[in-house]
């Protein structure tokens, strides 16, 4: 011990000259202690002075520094590292006299190691606190190199954002250090974080920032930061995104950034922020996070100017710190990121290089000529040929063009993205200035010839090629728009090539934010679909679901499409795929999906945003997997972003909203279920005799009302949770309990099961089946039931599942041995469940089929209805005869919604009936018959709302008095109901009413006489 004391004296008396802070007497560091927080918070620990001699006291005790420096190092501590009196009030003696030891210490390393620059790097955690602190050079960072911020974000803020108690943090940065022989100065940053505690009961309004706010914050906080906080605070809580402002510090050059949001809805954004005014060569004094008990948190940074002598001006550095910082809460995090860090791309090139990579992933991958010679060479009736050619086509989209690959060459040219982007701002960037831009915008044809050159080989010049394909078909975007949540896009999809894409889309929205991508795409300008939310257990899943997302997106819209043939919306469908690390929140990413459509839907009346598109959009959402109970909320946020249709915005809205449930009423199970009853009609089946097995669980809307409307008996069922099988059938009882509690088959009471019954779990494994057969793992036996020898039975109806789940390559594996198929009948109602070419195979074994397009539209029809509805009766009639209050349901709602699911089973039942026909006529497959019946209405429909019947005032009024609801129709009477609702919506029921009665009476050949014989009908009604 003596030598250890011996030894500490001669340490620092050759280490304390090389980094002298000067004596600082008491009065002088007590006038720097008081001024410390000025702006954000006043004076509030008088106690100061007594403090620092406490802790002087505990220095001298501990021993480790020698007393004739205590005091020095105390008063550095106190007086030069900029830190507010709250942390001085919060902390202990004890634990400061700890951090001012630390530094020393740091002090000491420094010097053994010869080092000219103070390395400090101090971290101190507890349950409710942390300390960290670190030698920082101005416009880079910490002098190890390592990313405080980062940790601070991933450690501290973003976990606990929405907890009941955040962590808060506060930051500074101390005056200059200068180390003798040092070539730069170095400055030390320090972080305190302390968990929050609100206020069990707000005393005041919501705005109340006392009430709202942690008790040391509101104590602290001068009336500068409690005006300016109080504003942001309302300004987050009437919109979804981020309010941003600047403010001016009080005697002083120093700008105050204050970004508020709704805590959460931002990830890595503090040490985003930071890379940012880093790329301007700002210098930051002072930051704060701050959370509050109403779900917001506010951001404050005190922003100084460069001291850099190539620096741009102030004013232009702040402006774009204000402006990109609103891109960074969208995207904080993106692989560019390390491009801006080093200077070479902005944050506005950055992520519009992330968007640009995403864009190619999807769009990068197409066939190409020689697949499409190949296509034409084979015949598409042999199934061999469609087999061969559909294992080409996935092959192609997976690896021809990596993500990585696609990744690694955006990178390798930054000049390329710098040329791009010049030229997507000066399409789209309002009053975009050229004075201090770098790059300036070339024509298209330049920039391809530079591409050429600067690219090593074909494939890489493909990638940026892509990329000014995307440039050519932006119309509209919210990119340069204040307050987003996600970049969003309106698309022209003429891109698209025709031979992967026969169908052509009207429209096209592509969205990315920090938690998902996606994407909604119309076939017509009036449609209507579901917005679906895709899920991936493991990243081997994502890869999977993100090479399909646009090509299950767009099968899904034209599924849709086909669907809609008896109402006036064309087919639509949304998809957003959830990033890996995003799996447990998809509200979050539904929500910013939803507004930022909506920014380019219905722009602020302020806005600047550049619209090539040029007409007016009406879109309508529907649920789908994974969003059905966000209905209600898209529909008021709607109505808050000022939509004029915002009742018939969504649909399967809450009941009390004016919504008709698919799950309560059942609507989609009416359609599909019509289909199976007609198959036991006109074969004369009893239902009871017929053995079922079903994909898709009681949990459902589909499966659980498929369960309680049907009859049969039910072998085997397969759905989130597993499989449970029983070839006597399962207990009927048990199942509808289940359907009727909305519970998975993991409830499913297993003592009801037979003899050779069982139930395989997900996570089960090594399980040995009745029959003697182990089942190694329970995903993927469940994954696989469906093709699986005990899947055997007369009726198959999928009611869930993924799309494609039987295509052409295991096809075969609904087959016996012997070659007869396993089912009889099969009744889509799963979108997408099989593919076309293997429903052919299907059909041309003698299977009775029915596709999704004709089978499953119950629920869009009922939607459909539901808007008619929304756009009908004004705020105050929807609200009287069409909101459930308090269990009180109108008598115009109830008999409404009766109506409905008489319409919706009358337009299954006369679909069953023309395809049932046809088939006997023609002897082709229905699922050749149900696509020549949709695209024959949609055509029709399409043709005769731009002929001259239209413009027969008495004809059009005779027919859309047949087409419009007749309760509709006694309520208001024919010529309100053409007052209110927009003329393009009328002539779309004028188009679908007509189109589809025609064909279903006269089939997909019809006599060119057939028409006028048909529209005679109504001639003479007029």
């Amino acid at each position: 011990m003596k030598l250890a004391r011996v030894a500490r004296p001669i340490v620092s008396q050759f280490l304390l000259p090389r980094f002298s802070y000067g004596k600082i007497s008491s009065r002088a560091l007590w006038t720097r202690a008081q001024t410390a927080g000025a702006g954000r918070f006043a004076s509030t620990f008088p106690d100061k002075a007594n403090q620092m001699e406490r802790v002087c006291d505990i220095l001298i005790k501990k021993g480790f520094i020698p007393e004739q420096h205590v005091a020095n190092e105390v008063a550095w501590f106190y007086g030069n590292l900029g830190i507010s009196d709250l942390y001085f009030k919060v902390e202990s003696s004890e634990t400061i006299a700890e951090h001012v030891l630390s530094l020393f210490s740091a002090k000491i390393a420094a010097e053994v190691k010869h080092e000219n620059v103070l390395d400090i790097n101090l971290e101190k955690a507890t349950e409710h606190n942390a300390v960290l602190i670190h030698t920082n050079i101005p416009g880079i960072g910490s002098v190890s190199g390592r990313n405080n911020e980062r940790l601070i974000d991933e450690k501290y803020l973003d976990v606990h954002a929405s907890s009941p108690n955040p962590w808060r943090l506060e930051s500074y940065r101390s005056d200059s250090v200068q180390a003798a022989g040092s070539p730069y100065s170095s400055h030390l940053r320090s972080y305190f974080l302390n968990r929050c505690n609100f206020p069990s009961k707000p005393t005041g309004g919501n705005f109340d920032i006392r009430a709202l706010s942690d008790p040391n914050f509101s104590e602290a906080m001068t009336q500068v930061t409690e005006k300016i906080y109080s504003h942001v605070l309302k300004q987050v809580s009437e919109q979804t995104g981020p309010v941003i402002e600047v403010h001016d510090v009080q005697s002083s050059d120093e700008k105050r950034l204050v970004i508020g949001f709704k805590s959460g809805s931002a990830t890595q954004f503090l040490s985003a922020l930071t890379d940012l005014y880093k790329h301007y060569g700002l210098r930051a004094s002072k930051k704060f996070v701050e959370p509050f008990s109403n779900g917001t948190t506010i951001i404050s940074i005190y922003l100084g100017p460069s001291l850099r002598k190539d620096a741009r001006p102030f004013a232009y550095c702040i402006g774009q710190v204000e402006r990109e910082a609103n891109l960074l809460f969208c995207l904080p995090n993106t692989h560019f990121q390390d491009l801006t860090k080093s200077g070479m791309l902005c944050v506005q090139e950055a992520i519009y290089a992330h968007t640009n990579w995403i864009f190619a992933q999807h769009f990068l991958n197409r066939l190409g000529k020689e697949y499409t010679t190949l296509q034409s060479i084979l015949d598409p009736k042999n199934t061999a040929h469609t087999e061969v050619l559909s294992k080409i086509k996935k092959r192609l989209r997976s690896e021809v063009f990596t993500r990585e690959y696609i990744l690694d060459i955006i990178k390798m040219y930054p000049e390329l993205i710098r040329l791009t982007y010049a030229a997507f701002a000066a399409e789209h960037q309002v009053g975009r200035s050229q004075d201090l831009s770098v790059t300036k915008a070339l024509p298209e044809a330049e920039i391809s010839e530079i591409i050429r050159k600067t690219t090593s080989n074909a494939r890489e010049a493909m990638i940026f090629e892509s990329i000014l394909t995307f440039n050519k078909h932006v119309l509209k975007t919210n990119f340069y728009q204040p307050n987003k949540v996600a970049i969003s896009y309106r698309m022209d999809p003429n891109f698209l090539p025709s031979v992967e894409y026969q169908q052509p889309l009207y429209g096209m929205f592509l969205v990315i934010g920090s938690e998902f991508r996606g994407f909604h795409l119309r076939f017509r300008d009036i449609a209507r679909g579901g917005i679906r939310v895709v899920k991936s257990r493991n990243r081997e899943a994502y890869s999977i679901n993100l090479r399909n997302l646009f090509d299950e997106n767009y099968g899904l819209a034209n599924t849709q499409q086909r669907k809609n043939k008896d109402i006036p919306e064309g087919g639509s469908k949304g998809t957003i795929l959830l990033n890996p690390d995003q799996q447990s929140d998809p509200k979050r990413a539904f929500v910013k999906y939803v507004d930022s459509i909506l920014d380019l839907v219905i722009p602020s009346p302020n806005s600047t945003m550049v619209d090539k598109y040029g007409k007016t959009e009406i879109l309508f959402f529907g649920p789908d997997e994974g969003t059905a109970d966000y209905m209600d909320w898209a529909s008021l946020h709607a109505k808050k972003r000022g939509a004029s249709f915002w009742k018939a915005f969504t649909t399967g809205k809450s009941q009390s909203m004016g919504g008709i449930p698919h799950d309560i009423y059942g609507m989609t199970t009416r359609s599909v279920h019509q289909y199976v009853l007609g198959i036991f009609r006109k074969l004369n089946i009893d239902e009871s005799t017929v053995t079922k097995m079903q994909m898709g669980g009681p949990d459902g809307d589909l499966g659980s009302n498929e369960i309680l409307i049907s009859k049969d008996s039910t072998i085997g069922i397969v759905d989130g949770s597993g499989v449970v099988y029983d070839p006597a059938g399962l207990n009927r009882a048990e199942i509808e309990r289940l359907a009727h509690e909305r519970k998975m088959i993991n409830d499913f009471d297993i003592t009801k099961l037979g003899p050779k019954g069982f139930r395989v779990l997900l996570d089960d494994a090594s399980v040995t089946l009745p029959d003697g057969t182990v089942v190694d793992n329970g995903l993927q036996f469940r994954n696989e039931f469906h093709l699986n020898p005990l899947s055997s039975a007369d009726l198959f109806v999928p009611c869930g599942g993924r799309p494609e789940a039987v295509d052409i390559a295991n096809v075969q594996s609904l087959f016996n041995p012997d070659g007869t198929p396993r089912f009889k009948y099969i009744v889509e109602g799963a979108n997408l469940f099989i593919t076309q070419e293997a429903r052919l195979k299907l059909e041309s074994a003698g299977v009775i089929l029915f596709k999704d397009a004709s089978a499953n539209k119950g629920g869009v029809t009922s939607s459909s209805l539901e808007v008619l509805a929304a756009l009908s009766f004004n705020d105050g009639e929807f609200k009287e005869h069409m909101t459930v209050k308090d269990g009180v349901v109108p008598a115009f709602y109830a008999d409404y919604v009766k109506s409905v699911q008489n319409f919706v089973e009358s337009a299954a039942t006369m679909e069953f009936e023309c395809l049932w026909k046809e088939q006997k006529r023609t002897g082709l497959p229905n699922s050749i018959l149900s696509d020549q019946l949709s695209l024959g209405i949609v055509k029709l429909n399409e043709e005769l709302q731009h002929t001259s019947l239209w413009d027969n005032v008495p004809l059009r009024k005779v027919i859309l008095a047949q087409a419009f609801p007749k309760l509709l129709i006694d309520k208001l009477g024919l010529e309100t109901l053409l007052e209110r609702v927009p003329e393009s919506y009328t002539q779309a029921i004028f188009g679908s009413y007509l189109a589809s009665r025609f064909v279903y009476k006269y089939g997909t050949e019809p006599s060119q006489f057939s028409f006028m014989e048909f529209i005679e009908q109504y001639n003479t009604r007029k």
